[in-house]
């Protein structure tokens, strides 16, 4: 018997200057904002399992454009060695709902404003995950900014 990392999704979806967060239902850090995810399903593309847990927690259809990267420090999650892929993503046109609709393991949605992450308190290791996200966003800028 293996003993490997448990794989889930994590989700970043932007709307303009702002990143949406869950408030989670349930422990690990019940009552605490973190970013859209879950686990993966035996069967289920990574892919397959960022959508759906997005829609399952905010009610949006979203379409993913980006991959932030894998997060898979040991201790990231009190439940065990549990790594996930950072998906990055917007809205989709064809969502049926513009605005989040809390469901599933969330108990409510907000929008934060990027520039003031450091002054959230997040779940698991979200907080860096989203600095390292904002870090990302200002380097891409840049670069391709250079190229005009």
């Amino acid at each position: 018997m293996h003993k490997n990392p448990t794989p889930t999704v994590d989700t970043i979806i932007q709307k303009g200057s702002k990143v949406l967060l869950v408030e989670r239902k349930k422990d690990p850090f019940k009552q605490t904002m973190v970013l859209p995810g879950g686990f993966i399903n035996e069967g289920e593309f990574a892919e397959e399992a960022a959508i759906r847990e997005v829609k399952e927690e905010t009610s949006l259809d979203i379409e993913l454009e980006n991959i932030l990267g894998v997060y898979s420090d040991p201790s990231r999650d009190p439940r065990g060695h549990i790594m996930s892929t950072v998906f990055i993503g917007k809205i989709s046109d064809k969502s049926d709902n513009k605005e989040p609709i809390a469901g599933d393991d969330a108990a409510t949605t907000k929008w934060v404003d990027l520039e003031s992450i450091e002054e959230e308190t997040l779940g698991f290791d979200h907080q860096k995950i989203l600095m390292d996200f904002k870090e990302w966003k200002q380097s891409r800028q840049t670069y391709w900014s250079s190229k005009k």
